[in-house]
């Protein structure tokens, strides 16, 4: 890119858009912005895009246009926000999952849709926005995909994560797990000279997507639960009225309601008339499913309903069952790790005991677990603002061995172990 100092970073979440203004000197961020993916009225995952997408080349078409339309309409919003001039941007640098890059470009998908499961690239790439469609022509770099599912979003998240300014002192912590909880659940194991990654369909419910009251991560979700007696304390994004309920307040609502024992270790929503205290009267049937209420007013009700439940049980077996995988894979136990690092668009920073007490952390990981807000986004950036950051994010990419679990029987078998709630 050029020597202009500003640029954009984007992280293309399934459910959830990232996007900064970033300074390249500085590294600092200019301005913020997150939107929900358009994509989402072809399906809340992964899978029903891409079912849509080989279903017709008109809905491939639509999946391309709607992306890079909200991108470019991001884009202009940041400048307008930082009072900023196209003409003072060096570019664009994009990171997603496969599916997402691939629709980005307009690629057909078969080769995700159906095996061998392999992009249709794998370098990262260098081209012009005009040629997405967009009135704006900037340079633009799009993240390298290793392989499978597990795509750019995953190397940027790791590229953010590394010691130091350059390759090759820029180094990722061995025995460390990375997570990035998102619909598309990547996961990366590093020992010692190997970077082992995978990627688990947890589906959109750590995003707050496809639930009941489910949104993204944006102004009057519901980010933050807390249950102290009979009674319940909630925050919201930007201190705004309850609108619905984001995945950092899915994981703290049904912690709290484990812990509390109103729902059990197979998933079970306990009825009014088997709790003892008034929090039975949050308890009501929402259209014909049991619910617990966070909030009610006027005009609005927020719940967490038993079908939320399941789908939060679902989400978790698959990323605890990819994480197993990659202990089998590495030769190690969970014990054997020094650190945990997690990241997702799920609103405020996860509680460490809530991610132990709904089942995606073990006893041992919970004291040595941190977290990164927008860590692919944050990746990005730093590729952005170093010295041939682009080179450097190359040649993370080519060091990352995808372990696929898609029918094997040992991931089956970890996902159904994993599917209840640990007993409190």
């Amino acid at each position: 890119m050029s020597g202009k100092k500003l640029a954009i970073a984007v992280d293309i979440g399934t459910t959830t858009i990232a996007a900064s203004l970033v300074d390249r000197n500085s590294c600092e961020r200019r301005a913020f912005l997150g939107k929900r993916n358009p994509q989402a009225t072809f399906g809340a995952d992964v899978v029903a895009r891409l079912q849509a997408a080989c279903d017709s080349d008109d809905n491939l078409a639509t999946l391309r246009s709607s992306l890079n339309r909200t991108l470019e309409e991001m884009a202009e919003e940041l400048l307008q926000m930082s009072g900023t001039s196209p003409k003072d941007l060096a570019g664009v640098a994009l990171a997603g999952n496969p599916a997402m890059e691939h629709f980005l470009l307009g690629l057909p998908v078969d080769s995700l849709a159906y095996p061998p499961f392999r992009p249709l690239f794998t370098e990262g790439k260098r081209l012009q926005s005009t040629s997405l469609g967009w009135k704006l022509d900037l340079n633009v770099y799009l993240f390298p995909l290793p392989g499978g599912f597990v795509g750019g979003d995953l190397v940027a998240f790791l590229n953010g994560c590394r010691r130091g300014e350059n390759p090759p002192p820029s180094l990722l912590t061995p025995q460390t797990l990375y997570l990035d909880l998102g619909t598309n659940g990547e996961i990366a194991l590093v020992t010692g000279d190997r970077i082992l990654a995978t990627s688990a369909a947890a589906g959109p419910a750590f995003e707050g997507g496809n639930l009941a009251c489910g949104m993204p991560a944006l102004p009057g979700a519901i980010e933050r639960v807390f249950i102290t007696g009979d009674r319940l304390t909630l925050t919201t994004i930007g201190g705004q009225t309850p609108c619905g309920i984001c995945g950092s307040g899915v994981i703290d609502t049904v912690s709290e309601l484990l812990r509390e024992g109103l729902i059990d270790s197979t998933g079970r929503l306990l009825p009014p008339e088997e709790i003892a205290s008034n929090l039975g009267n949050r308890l009501a049937e929402i259209g014909g499913s049991p619910s617990f209420i966070l909030y009610r007013d006027a005009a609005t009700t927020v719940f967490l309903s038993q079908d939320d439940i399941r789908q939060v049980q679902l989400a978790k077996a698959a990323i605890r069952a990819g994480m197993e995988i990659l202990f089998q894979r590495a030769g190690i136990g969970g014990n054997d790790l020094t650190k945990v690092v997690l990241t997702g668009s799920f609103g405020a920073v996860l509680s460490a005991e809530g991610l132990k007490n709904v089942g995606i952390f073990p006893e041992n990981m919970v004291k040595i677990a941190s977290f990164i807000r927008e860590g692919a986004l944050a990746g990005v950036e730093r590729a952005l603002c170093i010295p041939e950051g682009f080179a450097a994010a190359d040649d993370l990419a080519r060091q990352v061995r995808v372990v696929p679990l898609s029918g094997t029987p040992a991931f089956e078998r970890h996902f159904i172990e994993q599917m209840n709630f640990p007993k409190m």
